[in-house]
């Protein structure tokens, strides 16, 4: 049994991991930790060494060590493929566009829908579209057709102030997590599946899939099939993957590997990170890309990433690390 297991007891199901991995790390190196928002987990305080900080969970940061600009560069996925581009890290490129005519006179021409329209054409009308600040995968997904790009950027609008359009490529998904330029794990990112029960529709198992990702605040991209096979009934246990998007949050998963190419890419997650002034983060890269062994580029970077994948291996030991890690660049104890 994992040591999450007792402090999840009696607590909302809404209640943060990262409060939790928090309560576990303070008690297990000696800190105080205090819940500051009446059981919600939202905010909490934790003490050491004469000294205490405070955490707000949701969009709150986590890692107080990287400083609020490295974590806002990082989040703008143009500003960080950008800087990492003048530090010769290989990214998706791609350029970025706003969804609204509000503030534009404020930004520099080339940037409006009808931009984008000109790059996605320029792509052969198929790209890979994400908002350009979001996060969890919401609507990240490839896109293809004129009709489907316009009714992507009108749902999306609804939502979020600008998108980043890049040309689609294939290869292996992996999540580099850097401390201080130590490697504290690596993964490969796999993507969700529908998985059959012998009784319903591929059709209803993709709309009962995508009814969970809209109660957790995450839109669907679901694989197109013909609708011959989306009447089909899986067997039992049969899984179907779903292409695009990886994100654990939309229902992707992960396990412990390193690249063919470890040593390239441990270093261009270092250099990412150096990039964009970050000392804690998670870098999302393309290997073998359409092929290529040695090929690896950046899908992005991210300041604030959910460790929830360590749980979910029992690996609380390097839950602790990150913690200790966070707690020690405040001052929180003793070195």
């Amino acid at each position: 049994m994992t040591p999450f297991r007792a402090i999840r007891a009696g607590k909302p199901a809404y209640y943060p991991d990262q409060t939790i991995y928090a309560e576990y790390a303070a008690s297990a190196l000696g800190l105080d930790f205090a819940e500051r928002d009446g059981g919600t987990g939202l905010i909490f305080q934790v003490s050491g060494a004469g000294k205490r900080a405070a955490f707000g969970a949701g969009r709150g940061s986590f890692f107080p060590q990287n400083t609020a600009t490295a974590a806002t560069l990082a989040n703008d996925k143009h500003m960080a493929n950008v800087l990492m581009a003048h530090a010769d890290i290989a990214t998706l490129g791609g350029d970025y566009f706003f969804l609204h005519d509000r503030h534009r006179a404020h930004r520099a021409p080339g940037h409006e829908r009808e931009d984008a329209r000109t790059l996605f054409r320029s792509f052969g009308g198929t790209a890979f579209v994400k908002p350009l600040n979001g996060s969890r995968g919401d609507f990240a997904q490839s896109v293809s057709g004129d009709a489907a790009f316009t009714d992507y950027l009108d749902k999306v609008a609804a939502h979020y102030d600008a998108i980043i359009v890049q040309r689609v490529v294939t290869g292996q998904e992996y999540r580099i997590f850097v401390l201080d330029n130590d490697i504290v794990y690596s993964a490969r990112k796999l993507p969700p599946v529908v998985i059959g029960d012998g009784t319903r529709s591929l059709r209803d198992l993709l709309s009962a899939h995508e009814t969970t990702l809209s109660s957790h605040g995450i839109s669907s991209a679901l694989a197109k099939e013909p609708d011959t096979k989306l009447d089909t009934v899986p067997a039992e246990g049969e899984r179907f993957a779903l292409t695009g998007r990886m994100n654990r949050s939309a229902g992707g998963t992960m396990e412990f590997a390193e690249p063919a190419e470890a040593a390239a890419a441990f270093a261009t997650a270092r250099g990412a990170l150096r990039a964009l002034g970050l000392r804690a983060g998670a870098v999302d890269l393309f290997t073998d890309i359409d092929g290529d062994p040695s090929a690896l580029r950046v899908i992005e970077v991210n300041a604030n990433p959910s460790i929830r994948f360590l749980e979910d291996a029992d690996r609380a030991d390097l839950i602790l690390r990150i913690w200790r890690h966070t707690f020690t660049s405040l001052g929180l104890i003793d070195v």
